[in-house]
């Protein structure tokens, strides 16, 4: 797996194993950027499942998948409902997201 310093798209990875496979194809436009093992503090995704459980997610018994489902969808609403709330959350000051 080859990494790029300045692709037009940069992905941000974590080291679960279909992410660093050498079977995965990765188009000349986009760049890998992979997270230090056991840092999911710097995962935005873990971020976001992290807001979503406190909004709506935790401590709940779901009756059925149907349940899951709703429940996760409005956690999700409420989550982006807010604008620059994915923004913040996943922000960081040595990384600057500009707007585009």
């Amino acid at each position: 797996m080859e990494f790029f310093l300045e692709p037009k798209n940069i992905h941000v990875l974590d080291r679960a194993t279909w992410h660093v496979s050498e079977k995965l194809a990765i188009p000349s436009n986009i760049g890998l950027v992979p997270l230090p093992p056991h840092s999911p503090e710097l995962n935005p995704v873990e971020q976001v499942w992290q807001q979503l459980r406190k909004l709506k997610l935790s401590n709940i018994a779901f009756e059925n998948y149907d349940s899951i489902l709703d429940a996760s969808c409005e956690a999700w609403n409420m989550f982006v409902g807010e604008k620059g709330n994915v923004k913040k959350l996943c922000s960081r000051n040595w990384a600057k997201i500009s707007d585009i």
